[in-house]
């Protein structure tokens, strides 16, 4: 039987490390796909004086990016986006996902801090 030799033992290591990685990119990508089969509940609260609201979208949304979802601040259509992980983000709070539209028009309150959302312009 032939000696090990560090070429060999690198080259293998190497491709345990390939396997390794490849399960690892795989793995969460099933899982996020089945984020797709719930939609988040509704909600409707007061959060720091805004009446914030979220349900599942009836037609005239941005259903495009908000995955059937349409989020309300003040009665004013929060433009909300679903990523391909599964997070949530806001045209106001654009670079801080979050796990749910609730906590998307939280974050959106809190970034306004008490200025009004204006309409998102349509296209």
């Amino acid at each position: 039987m032939p000696e090990l030799s560090r070429r060999r033992a690198l080259t293998a290591a190497a491709a345990l490390a390939t396997a390794a990685g490849v399960q690892t990119l795989t793995a969460p990508t099933a899982s996020a796909a089945g984020h797709d089969h719930h939609a988040p509940a509704s909600f409707d609260e007061v959060y720091k004086g805004r009446r914030i609201q979220g349900r599942p979208a009836s037609g005239g949304g941005h259903q495009h990016h908000g995955a059937g979802y349409s989020v309300f601040v003040d009665g004013v259509e929060l433009h909300v986006m679903r990523n391909a992980d599964g997070s949530w983000i806001s045209v106001v709070s654009h670079y801080d996902p979050v796990p749910t539209p609730r906590a998307a028009a939280r974050a959106a309150v809190d970034e306004l801090q008490g200025a009004a959302l204006l309409p998102f312009p349509a296209n």
